[in-house]
């Protein structure tokens, strides 16, 4: 178990009140806890700011009757097979698909592989979700 560091802040009463709030609503066990969370997920954005290696989640919501949508994403996907690490593809309905996307590189490089597979004709929403590959969030 890594070495803990005891800390004090000082902050408004109101804004305290706030945050014994958001611990309680987010289920955590300790304020501690959904600190560290908070934390992490500055470091992330971070990671993601500095064009570090990442991880990204890609959700594509998408008509697949959109003539030559299925081929052009995989198209681009193949273009980018060093980065993409797996593609999940789900009948919504009948007409409707969801994708979701695992990738992994340069954070810039990401995001210009979800914003070209974002704009085709047919994608109805993507989402890009920001992770890391967990090496500097020790």
């Amino acid at each position: 178990m890594s070495e803990l560091v005891r800390l004090s802040i000082s902050i408004e009463k109101s804004l305290y009140e706030q945050l014994e709030g958001l611990v309680s609503e987010s289920g955590y066990e300790n304020r501690s806890e959904f600190i560290r969370d908070l934390i992490r997920e500055q470091l992330v954005k971070r990671e993601w700011k500095y064009n570090r290696d990442v991880v990204g989640t890609l959700t594509l919501v998408y008509n697949h009757h959109t003539h030559g949508l299925s081929e052009k994403l995989t198209e681009l996907q193949h273009d980018h097979h060093s980065e993409i690490l797996a593609t999940t593809h789900v009948h919504l309905d009948a007409h409707h698909c969801v994708e979701v996307t695992l990738m992994r590189g340069a954070a810039r490089r990401l995001q210009r592989i979800a914003d070209r597979l974002r704009r085709q004709k047919g994608v109805l929403h993507a989402a890009l979700n920001m992770s890391s590959t967990g090496a500097e969030l020790h």
